[in-house]
């Protein structure tokens, strides 16, 4: 049988690149640390209403890339936010959310079902919303609501646009008063990112790049990804991009948890310690016992025959390390793709998806079952 792995590109070679990502998917990952300053100078603009400081609690809504900025700052911030912050991924809220509840729709084509079910939730009870979006239904629902909307423009797809999926997000809670700015933090990550391309980008040969290498140990592997503490939901943006840009089966595990039922199961199928490879990204900023977890879990997997890798975050504040170590699964992923033999910008089974839901709902509308 011949694998899309059997005869690899060379990732050194630039017009194999360009063969493979059409839609130049790689400008737009190099770019990202300039999206956050973009990001960021934006959010710093918007009117926002003082009577949003004051909510009981604030519940964004979002799926996929969009959702992921939500759960990138819900981490970051939970620690010092005066209220809890939630993410929701479906079509209904909370009983709780009602005339005190920020709600922050957040959706990058403005034309999510789930989210846009959601805002209209939100409005028959009376909460306080913002939109985040290019533009699409939720754009309409702000202006004929009346309610804050921040509008962006991005030319890539909603996986390519975390910067501003996350940054805005962040920026909302802080013009609000939510919690403390992070503006010096934010240009820091910027500027570490910046570093970071320059170390990872595609110029780069696969001697002296560890993205490349670690896209090439995952070649024919299924990938999991670990992360504890605040570093749990950049496992699963890793998760994500893995799925959405290689094309690859992948999932993610959060420490603790998975010390207290994952790794009983490391011992079948027994093919599967040949199939998996595991991924730990690591913050020496997380609560010093999870380090220690995950020290002993790299031994469990090590004695299960499971290939590992740990991927260190950098920086001096947790955002800047949730940006590094997601920064460099951005790479790693796409990377990954090309050695699948796969364009990292396609996305027909989604589009298939979409067409099949589509087609339900004519067929309810008329009936038939």
């Amino acid at each position: 049988m011949l694998f899309p792995w059997s005869k690899m590109i060379d990732l050194d070679d630039r017009a194999g690149r360009s063969r493979l990502d059409p839609a130049g998917m790689i400008e737009r990952i190099v770019a990202l640390p300039d999206q956050i300053r973009a990001a960021w100078a934006q959010v710093a603009q918007v009117d926002l209403p003082p009577s949003y400081r004051d909510a009981s609690h604030v519940v964004i809504c979002g799926m996929g890339g969009s959702a992921i900025g939500g759960d990138l700052t819900r981490t970051l911030v939970e620690a010092e936010a005066q209220v809890p912050v939630i993410v929701v991924r479906g079509y209904d809220l909370p009983e709780f959310v009602g005339r005190n509840t920020l709600v922050v729709l957040s959706s990058f084509s403005g034309a999510t079902e789930e989210t846009i079910s959601a805002g209209a939730r939100a409005l028959q009870v009376g909460a306080r919303l913002v939109g985040i979006t290019t533009g699409g239904a939720v754009a309409d629902l702000a202006r004929s609501n009346t309610f804050p909307l921040v509008e962006f423009g991005f030319p890539g797809t909603p996986r390519e646009a975390i910067g501003y999926s996350t940054i805005l997000m962040l920026g909302v809670l802080t013009r609000l008063g939510y919690v403390s700015s992070h503006a010096t933090e934010v240009q820091r990550a910027a500027d570490l990112l910046d570093d970071m391309g320059r170390e990872l980008g595609p110029e780069i040969p696969v001697a002296g790049n560890p993205a490349k290498q670690l896209a090439l140990r995952l070649v024919g592997h299924v990938g999991l990804v670990y992360g504890g503490g605040f570093m749990a939901e950049v496992a699963r943006r890793w998760k994500g991009q893995l799925n959405e840009n290689a094309k690859t089966w992948a999932f993610f595990e959060q420490l603790p948890e998975l010390n207290h039922n994952a790794l009983l199961g490391y011992r079948f199928p027994v093919a599967a310690a040949q199939q998996n490879f595991v991924v730990l990204l690591h913050s020496d900023l997380n609560h010093p016992r999870i380090s220690r977890r995950e020290l002993a879990t790299e031994a469990l997997l090590r004695k299960a025959c499971v290939e590992r890798a740990r991927v260190d975050a950098r920086g001096a504040s947790p955002l800047e390390h949730q940006w590094s170590a997601a920064y460099v699964g951005d790479f790693v992923s796409y990377y990954l793709a090309l050695l699948n033999g796969v364009d990292p910008s396609e996305m027909d089974d989604l589009n298939i998806l979409k067409d099949h839901m589509r087609q339900s709902d004519g067929a309810e509308r008329a009936g038939v079952s």
